[in-house]
């Protein structure tokens, strides 16, 4: 508001003090809403920091509560990862035995059929033996019974001569008989 003159030195006294005044509320009104205003925005500052520090407190528990997460991910990974080594040395183990075992009855049954393969070449060879041994006897007894069947058709066929012999000296006996006996027609 622009200072009007007048000739009265008083109005224009009051009019200023009335200026003045207006001025002084509109500068109090102005502070009042300028402190409110203030005390707005300090509120929403505060307000504004504390939401603020509520989230860092938020986002600090979940960065916790993940690391929290992340370390016991890595210790059950880790566990299990100890867990299959075990495993797998266990099974490594447990083969190496069935390995062992299997090399060792397979051995075993080596053994055994070389030295079944030995007692049966050793049979046989002794079969042999009492074969050759065998049939050398059932040779020579045959032999025998050949010689003794030969010398008992000798003996048979002398006895059969001696027979004949004796018969043939009955026979001219007899006719010699019947020859010298009287009566002869």
């Amino acid at each position: 508001m622009p200072a009007v003159q007048t000739d009265d030195p008083e109005a224009d006294l009051f009019t200023v003090q009335a200026q003045l005044r207006d001025l002084q509320r509109a500068i109090v009104a102005v502070r009042g809403e300028l402190e409110l205003a203030h005390i707005r925005r300090e509120v929403d500052v505060q307000k504004a920091v504390a939401d603020g520090q509520d989230e860092i407190k938020l986002l600090k528990a979940t960065a916790a509560s993940l690391r929290d997460a992340l370390e016991q991910a890595a210790i059950a990974k880790d566990v299990a990862v100890q867990a299959a080594h075990a495993a797998a040395a266990n099974e490594i183990l447990q083969l190496k035995a069935t390995s062992a075992a299997l090399r060792e009855q397979l051995e075993l049954a080596r053994i055994n059929t070389e030295a079944g393969l030995q007692a049966a070449h050793a049979a046989g060879a002794n079969e042999m033996v009492q074969l050759k041994a065998t049939a050398a006897a059932l040779r020579e007894q045959l032999e025998l019974a050949r010689l003794n069947a030969e010398a008992a058709i000798q003996a048979e066929k002398q006895h059969t001569q001696d027979e004949i012999g004796q018969l043939k000296a009955a026979i001219v006996a007899m006719r010699d008989t019947i020859d010298t006996k009287p009566g002869k027609p």
